[in-house]
């Protein structure tokens, strides 16, 4: 399957986005579809389609879908990879274009991490206002839901661009109208604990 330029904005849009879901998901799916000859990956991309690769990023991929079904262990993953899935998203936007187009791939790559920074934010806060509730269902429900929301994703950037951008619009809207609305919550939360646990 070789990519025209919709495809190749698609997928650059794509991997940015879902780094700041589901990271090593997003490599070990991406470079298993170009190694099994599913996609004909830019040459960017070869890199995640290598053998080492693969077997590192599915060894990752396994580590977080179990860390993400864990409350407080999935807000703990999260703070960490604040610093990892943003320029990764950036990374990965970047190599769909790296090496050919010089201004694309800049392009791709501003838009690959802020949409990964958007996208862990909404993660980061959804989760941690989650973990509040004391029972662990509402938790594993959303995680399966994001594990089940970025392949499908990642599909549609590749063979259906136009619903993907339709897609990516709503879910931006979303997560937008999330991160204002949980950070207040937190905010919230975190000053009544403190006025909670102040001495009198």
């Amino acid at each position: 399957m070789d990519l025209d330029t919709t495809q190749l904005i698609a997928l650059a849009a794509a991997l940015g986005w879902a780094s700041g879901l589901r990271l090593y998901a997003v490599v070990f799916l991406t470079g298993l579809a170009g190694w099994l000859g599913w996609v004909q990956l830019p040459s960017g991309l070869h890199v995640l389609q290598a053998p080492a690769m693969l077997w590192a990023s599915g060894g990752l991929l396994v580590v977080e879908f179990l860390a993400d079904k864990v409350p407080w262990v999935d807000s703990a993953w999260d703070m960490v990879h604040t610093v990892i899935r943003i320029p990764a998203g950036a990374a990965l936007a970047y190599g769909v274009f790296g090496g050919d187009e010089a201004t694309w791939a800049a392009v791709a790559a501003l838009l690959g991490g802020s949409l990964a920074a958007t996208a862990h934010a909404a993660k980061a806060a959804t989760r941690a206002a989650v973990n509040t509730v004391p029972e662990p269902f509402s938790n594993i429900g959303l995680s399966l839901l994001g594990d089940a929301f970025v392949p499908a994703m990642l599909w549609l950037s590749l063979n259906q661009p136009v619903l993907f951008f339709a897609g990516l619009a709503l879910s931006l809207v979303v997560m937008v109208v999330l991160i204002v609305l949980l950070w207040r919550f937190l905010r919230g939360l975190g000053q009544r604990l403190r006025r909670h646990w102040q001495p009198a």
